[in-house]
């Protein structure tokens, strides 16, 4: 499971201890993007519009429900999105296309959970500069391009910036790496365009949007046609498994179904083996989306998945629109 270690969340012996490490990545950041501002570092600007979702901060916030959100939202309004990732965990030296059935371990997990929901086409590759030329090259009625995570990727030039924030977890202690969760400082979420809160609002900018994530039903890993909702485990020995960022924020979510259940949390983008679903006295397994498809291979028909929408006022796609229409 990933959590912030103490030290992450206040002030420490052993934070102390680290803090002259973290003022020494501070300045390598620093100095980094002043050199792209500089123009010592070029930016590249592709042919159409990019939005590049992110945080600054280490750990899962939700970036990947709001990315799909996203997509819809902006096909809703005319657009065809294309989608880039670096594609976590994922092997691949050159760009490519993720496919709804593409292997997790050669493209990650989050890509593929991409493709499948998303209904864009999806490309990943570390240089998110090359993959979103791939990818336009071989799409190309798509005119606006979302990154999924990419915010110090300043190689690659954007019309807009969303920072995604963990409300429950913040900003940790506020320092940067190691002393702190930050990869960037507090500061950077004032030259961001949004900034989405997932949870209880911790923040507070002019352009703060609040983030919910809302259960939309839970499918069955084998037949994933066949859908249930929370009633059809009432009664039933459930064990609950996760390897995202935030574990508890799912285990949470179960609870207020009123799904009871044995929680087990894995580190985020674990790679499931049938071992680790393994328990005694189980009826049913229930898992996260982005875990379902690392587990498809190996699922029972005892393994059922949970479906989460994100929830966010639309005034922040409007927000977005009138961003990148001044810049194309």
């Amino acid at each position: 499971m990933f959590s912030y270690p103490v030290a992450w969340t206040r002030r420490t012996w052993l934070t102390l201890l680290l803090i002259p490490l973290s003022w020494l990545f501070r300045a390598v950041v620093a100095l980094r993007r002043s050199l792209y501002r500089a123009g010592l570092l070029r930016s590249e600007r592709l042919p159409v519009p990019v939005i590049v979702v992110g945080n600054i901060s280490v750990g899962g916030t939700g970036k990947t429900p709001l990315v799909l959100w996203l997509a819809t939202k902006l096909r809703d309004n005319g657009y065809q999105p294309g989608i880039i990732s670096r594609g976590y965990g994922g092997s691949n030296p050159s760009p490519r296309a993720v496919q709804p059935d593409s292997d997790t371990t050669q493209c990650g997990d989050e890509p593929v959970l991409l493709a499948r929901r998303s209904h864009c086409p999806v490309w990943i590759c570390r240089d998110r500069v090359a993959t979103a030329r791939a990818l336009l090259a071989t799409n190309p009625d798509c005119n606006v391009i979302i990154s999924d995570d990419g915010l110090q990727h300043y190689r690659l030039a954007r019309d807009a910036e969303i920072a995604v924030i963990d409300g429950a977890r913040g900003l940790g202690n506020g320092l940067l790496l190691p002393a702190g969760p930050l990869r960037e400082p507090p500061s950077r979420l004032i030259e961001v365009d949004a900034v989405v809160v997932r949870g209880m609002a911790t923040l507070v900018t002019p352009t703060q949007f609040p983030m919910t994530l809302e259960p939309a039903g839970l499918r069955n890993v084998n037949y994933t046609s066949r859908q249930v909702d929370a009633s059809h485990f009432k009664g039933l020995r459930v064990h609950a498994v996760a390897g995202i960022g935030n574990p508890q924020q799912f285990f949470d979510t179960l609870t207020q179904m009123g799904i009871a259940h044995t929680p087990h949390a894995f580190a985020d983008h674990h790679a499931f083996t049938a071992a680790d679903l393994i328990f005694s006295d189980c009826d049913a397994i229930v898992m996260t989306e982005k875990d379902a498809v690392k587990c498809e291979a190996f699922a029972a028909n005892t393994h059922w998945a949970l479906q989460v929408d994100a929830q966010i006022d639309d005034a922040l796609l409007q927000h977005l629109l009138e961003r990148i229409n001044r810049t194309h």
